[in-house]
């Protein structure tokens, strides 16, 4: 199964969040590893040389001589696809749209990479447009508006704000809906084209549901990951790539989901990689065996999968279709004493202990805001907090409190001491299977967006592109 087909059940997300996704980058390193070097959880795969036999299937010459030379300096940034022109400023206004929706600041060099890769983006874009059109699919100007002024509104901005912020950062608002359009034209294409023949049967949907129930109390990962795709020839390459987005993911700059938005090659990148709750069975057997040796918030790789590489970040896991007590609800009175500015170490301590002393005197939740009164504290409610949604020092530390009680003064010098009192408790349920419908659904869309990327490999392999 291809890499992508596993990750089709999650890919409905990714309708709505394509239109600020990032656009993965080209490669950021060409050093290699050494013969036979591996990764935390995998081994690098070496690149052939002249004594393996070509798996290609292309008929390429063992002792291969190369006529003639490559210049790496000569870049093509526009192109003709098809007739329809993609600009340098088309170019241009799109990698600054991916450096504005990731508050990313491109050096030179990596703006450079970028808009080679953004311009294969624009490539796809543009044959998606187009086959569309043949379908009669076409994106009306106020269906564009209404998706640009839902955008507009998830960045807090009026659409004439957006248009200016769009300006400011080197974009432009035709970018924007360019990118929207393609999206909304790609989707409704399949929906017209593709998904009335997609068919799932009742069988394989019982099918299913019994091995669920089978795996109840088995261990589910919330896993996320970075796919980069390679070849026997440049396999070499693309290990040293993964090897260094992995050191620059552990040095803790920038978030996974940075990272998983710019580099995966794999359809999660739009939602920074997420994969959701999945099982090992379900998992490659090389990703299955990493994760269920890893640790919640440890990153993983570059793990050999079949077609690349991976690496894999594991932010939660629970047992199937098991209560797990990390999901009970949580209602929370928080109480937050700010310090004055420039409070040192010591001062901050002694404002803690006296802080510590008055939540001690707490009798229940009635009694919180007498006593921040007393203190000057802030009182903040909260009455959804899952347990497994907080960090997991106070993790350990819920888990064993009893209504009424606080948990011990936690913070900074900068930032003030806190502490929670839990007011109320919704214990976790035992999950449920899910229903016929449900998994008929997830089948269906993992088959559209398998016979989405082969409709697509077939746009590339007839296109007419003329680059200049």
């Amino acid at each position: 199964m291809k890499h992508d087909v596993r990750l089709a059940a999650r890919s409905s997300r990714v309708i709505g969040a394509v239109v600020l996704a990032a656009l993965a980058a080209s490669a950021i390193a060409q050093s290699a590893p050494p013969q036979g070097a591996a990764g935390q959880a995998g081994a690098g795969r070496t690149v052939q040389d002249q004594s393996v036999p070509d798996n290609t299937g292309l008929d390429i010459p063992t002792n291969l001589q190369i006529f003639g030379k490559l210049d790496p300096n000569v870049r093509k940034p526009t192109a003709i696809v098809n007739d329809t022109v993609i600009t340098g400023t088309d170019v241009d206004q799109r990698v600054a749209l991916v450096a504005m929706a990731n508050e990313a600041k491109l050096s030179p060099e990596d703006r450079e990479r970028l808009k080679l890769q953004v311009l294969r983006q624009l490539i796809d874009e543009t044959l998606q447009i187009q086959e569309a059109k043949t379908a009669d699919v076409v994106i009306t100007q106020p269906e564009l508006t209404q998706s640009y002024d839902a955008v507009s509104k998830r960045f807090n901005r009026t659409p004439d704000a957006m248009r200016a912020y769009l300006r400011e950062s080197g974009s432009s608002e035709r970018s924007l809906k360019r990118q929207i359009e393609g999206e909304l034209a790609w989707q409704r294409y399949l929906r017209k084209r593709v998904e009335p023949f997609v068919n799932v049967g009742d069988e394989e949907v019982k099918s299913i549901i019994d091995r669920l129930q089978a795996a109840k109390g088995t261990d589910e990962f919330n896993l996320k990951e970075i796919y980069l795709a390679a070849t026997p020839a440049n396999g070499q390459q693309v290990y040293a790539n993964a090897k260094q987005i992995l050191a620059e993911i552990q040095k803790g700059a920038q978030p996974f989901e940075y990272y998983a938005r710019q580099f995966s090659e794999a359809s999660t990148r739009a939602v920074g990689g997420d994969l959701g709750w999945i099982r090992a069975a379900t998992l490659p057997a090389q990703l299955a065996e990493a994760a269920t040796t890893m640790q919640v918030g440890q990153v993983a790789g570059p793990i050999e999968v079949s077609g690349g590489y991976s690496i894999l970040y594991l932010t939660d896991k629970r047992q199937v279709l098991t209560a797990d007590p990390r999901d009970a609800k949580l209602s929370l009175k928080q109480l937050t004493l700010k310090f004055p500015p420039n409070t040192n170490q010591a001062q901050a301590a002694a404002r803690a202990q006296a802080f510590a002393k008055a939540t001690q005197e707490l009798r229940g939740c009635g009694t919180v805001e007498k006593v921040a009164a007393g203190i000057g504290a802030e009182v903040v409610d909260n009455d959804t907090v899952r347990i497994r949604d907080l960090p997991p020092q106070l993790q350990e530390i819920m888990l064993k409190l009893q209504v009424g009680q606080s948990t011990p003064p936690f913070g900074s010098a900068e930032q003030g001491v806190r502490a929670l009192v839990l007011c109320g408790r919704d214990d976790a349920q035992a999950g449920s299977v899910p229903n016929s419908e449900q998994i008929q659904g997830q089948l269906e869309q993992q088959r559209v967006n398998l016979r989405a990327q082969q409709k697509l490999r077939d746009l590339r392999r007839d296109a007419v592109v003329d680059y200049r």
